[in-house]
C-alpha cells in the first residue's frame, strides 16, 4: 500500500531491523528509525504497531488509526527517502493525546534525528 509516497512496512524482518536502529520517545508514541542505505533509496516506508499494553482492541485500533494519520500528514514533508519509520503506540497516551500535539511530537522527533 502506498499513500503520498509513503509505503507501509509489511515484513517482520523490516520491523526488527528498525528496532535495531535509532529510537526517539515522545509522550504519545515511540519512533524507531532505520536508514536503509542503498536498498530502495527513493521511498519512505512506515510501520505502525500497538501491543496489548495500549489497551483493549477498540483502544488499540483507535491508536493505530491516529498514528497512521500522523504519519500520513507529516512523513511526506519531514521524512527522508531511504528511511524506515516505525511508530509504536503508548499505553493511555496514543489513543487520548491531543492530535495537534502528536503532529508536533513527530515533527520534533524527526527534526532531532535528521539534524
Amino acid at each position: 500500500m502506498q499513500t503520498n509516497g509513503v509505503i507501509a512496512l509489511r515484513k517482520r524482518a523490516d520491523y526488527l531491523k528498525a528496532a535495531a536502529g535509532m529510537r526517539r520517545s515522545t509522550p504519545g508514541f515511540v519512533l524507531q528509525i532505520r536508514n536503509r542505505g542503498e536498498e530502495e533509496p527513493e521511498s519512505i516506508r512506515v510501520g505502525i504497531t500497538c501491543s496489548k499494553k495500549v489497551g483493549n482492541a477498540v483502544t488499540r485500533n483507535r491508536a493505530k488509526r491516529r498514528l497512521r494519520e500522523v504519519a500520513r500528514l507529516i512523513l511526506p514533508e519531514h521524512g527522508r527517502n531511504g528511511f524506515d519509520y516505525v511508530l509504536i503506540g503508548r499505553r493511555h497516551e496514543t489513543a487520548s493525546r491531543d492530535f495537534a500535539t502528536m503532529l508536533e511530537d513527530l515533527r520534533h522527533a524527526l527534526a532531532e534525528v535528521h539534524k
